[in-house]
């Protein structure tokens, strides 16, 4: 591993103030490897040569003629291009405008209109063709560009757009406090909101992400989280930019697996889903024998043990416990870490609380594993916790220069030099978004412990029974959805007299279920047949066994069909719309109350 080598937010000033200075100092190295489809091989982009691709893009918006402060949208795949096209529009002193290309033509249609988006970059026809009847409602939009394939509906290919030499204009760039970006918020709970991120506020978060824990100039980052999203915008781009690390960009996330490999990442970036998935990958090999579930229970139980007193919590391992997790390290923790590669130095999860247990687990088995909070309206970090001395279950300190405390109902107020500068188009949400101190009311309830944060979910996920008890349908939800059989659920009851849950179950699990209970997997209604009901039953309230009585779900709903972004039910973070959800199926949860009054 190389040695350190951080730009300071102060001697980079802007973003492409960040590029520039990354490209003096180590010009030869490389900064990105992409996959080449056409060519079948991975190709690899120094920093010299990326400036060289940057100036031609910058040609490209020069000739566009649009005056500083105009906003230009991106719909692409992480990778060389997205890059190109912020780095360029930045240093034009335009506003660029991420969008997911996951997301709904609703959320599309909604991002370009409210952010009045002059350009528009898409991956291909087929992205742009559901957009292109909506032309006349999106007015500001005077150029759309076409990266990959032949363009439709008035569409131009971005090889004809991109001019063949490069800029030898000067930057336009926006002064350090100037509006950089506007990314739209998930929309979870409502219409997406527009934040506006200035080029300080994010340098400032990249550089404070790098005092918690450092970087280093040999560091592989893979990058399969999308760029549309604040997280990985920067703590996986800008971020490396300033460390000097290298960030290998993924083909897809259904070739992760093999991505890991190849990629061979040092830092790993995450959202809790993913070492959810991870848990439960090691979980579901251990229910193969007895001896395996054993084995994983005490290489848990040890590599704890080791951990807590690394912490300096417990005392250390005796010889023999010594003895023994070098075998259960060989056999069991050293193939999970061979999985991601075989070097990760640094795994961050971030984006929603991680499940104490999952983090406990993959901790024990050896992965540098931290947590972290954040929000898009703090430019995405607010705390996180140090490597060396972590403390799973808890999202870590506050980074440096930023201060959270704890508002009514426990909700978390955050303050310093990241926050936003506010929503687009929308001071009166932002005026109840930033209090007159400078608080920023996030809608996430949580605790504060010896310094350290804890969030527990979102003020708006807090269900209020009937009775008057007050339940986190968060809390919940991360715990049943730790159960392999579950792909993906949402909790509801507020206002009801208890709870209930909507699943959706893993095929391969239903199959093994319905084959044990004697029901045809096929048949859509055995996931109605009261054996069936009752064996999902089980294992929910087994989950749920540490919760409180008025916390458990009495009534559940199966089904095999996961939720969608295109259905209006998932946001592009892939958090469910509770609304949209309780429309769709209205009849199902009426069926789980039938016959309770109140209900």
């Amino acid at each position: 591993m190389e040695e350190a080598d951080t730009i300071a937010a102060a001697e980079a000033g802007t973003l492409p103030g960040l590029f520039r200075e990354r490209v003096a100092r180590s010009p030869d190295a490389v900064a990105y490897q992409q996959f080449d489809a056409a060519a079948g091989q991975w190709r690899a982009h120094t920093w010299r040569e990326m400036q060289a691709l940057v100036a031609r893009w910058r040609a490209g918006f020069e000739r566009e003629g649009l005056p500083p402060g105009e906003r230009v949208a991106v719909v692409l795949r992480n990778g060389v291009e997205w890059v190109c096209f912020d780095l360029a529009a930045l240093a034009s002193g335009l506003v660029v405008v991420p969008l997911y290309t996951t997301d709904s033509l609703e959320g599309l249609l909604h991002g370009l209109t409210d952010s009045g988006a002059r350009l528009l970059l898409v991956e291909s026809a087929e992205q742009w063709r559901p957009i292109a009847p909506h032309r006349a409602a999106l007015p500001a939009l005077r150029t759309v560009l076409c990266l990959r394939d032949s363009p439709a509906d008035a569409a131009r290919p971005l090889a004809d757009w991109l001019p063949a030499e490069p800029s030898g204009a000067p930057e336009r760039v926006a002064e350090p406090g100037g509006l950089a970006t506007i990314i739209y918020t998930s929309g979870a709970t409502g219409t997406p909101k527009g934040v506006m991120l200035s080029h300080r506020s994010i340098l400032f978060v990249a550089e404070a992400v790098l005092d918690r824990n450092q970087g280093m100039r040999g560091d592989v980052f893979l990058s399969y989280l999308p760029l549309a999203h604040s997280f990985e915008r920067v703590v996986g781009y800008y971020l490396p930019i300033m460390a000097g690390g290298r960030v290998v960009y993924a083909r897809s996330v259904e070739q992760l697996a093999e991505d890991l490999l190849t990629a061979r990442p040092t830092v790993l970036l995450g959202v809790p889903r993913i070492f959810e998935r991870l848990h439960g990958a090691i979980r579901a090999r251990a229910q193969a024998s007895r001896a395996a579930a054993l084995l994983l229970g005490r290489a848990e139980t040890l590599g704890w043990r080791r951990f807590e007193a690394a912490q300096g919590r417990a005392s250390a391992p005796g010889l023999l416990a010594r003895s023994e997790w070098a075998v259960l390290r060989r056999i069991v923790a050293d193939p999970v870490l061979a999985r991601l590669g075989g070097r990760v130095r640094l795994a961050v999860s971030g984006g929603a609380p991680l499940p104490a247990h999952v983090a406990r687990s993959l901790t024990a088995l050896g992965l540098p594993l931290v947590e972290g909070y954040g929000l898009t309206e703090a430019a995405s970090a607010v705390t996180g916790n140090d490597v060396r001395c972590p403390v799973p279950g808890s999202v870590g300190p506050p980074l440096r220069g930023i201060e959270v405390s704890l508002g009514a109902e426990s909700e978390l107020l955050v303050r310093g030099p990241g926050l936003m500068l506010g929503y687009w188009n929308r001071p009166d949400l932002t005026r109840a978004a930033i209090d007159e101190s400078g608080w920023l009311h996030t809608g996430d309830t949580g605790a504060i412990r010896d310094g350290r944060v804890w969030v527990r979910g979102r003020l708006k996920d807090v269900l209020v029974t009937s009775t008057g008890e007050k339940v986190s349908a968060t809390e919940l939800e991360a715990a049943i959805a730790t159960d392999p059989l579950v792909e993906q659920v949402v909790v509801l009851g507020d206002g009801r007299p208890y709870l209930v849950a909507l699943l959706v179950l893993r095929r391969a699990g239903w199959r093994d279920l319905a084959g044990r209970l004697g029901l045809p997997p096929a048949d859509p209604g055995s996931l109605r047949a009261p054996s069936a009901v009752a064996a999902v039953q089980a294992r929910v309230t087994a989950t749920l066994a540490t919760f409180p009585d008025h916390a458990q779900v009495r009534g559940i709903s199966l089904s095999l069909d996961p939720w969608t972004i295109a259905e209006g039910l998932l946001t592009p973070t892939l958090k469910p719309k509770r609304a949209r959800l309780e429309a769709r199926f209205a009849e199902d949860i009426r069926r789980l109350y039938r016959g309770h009054l109140g209900a």
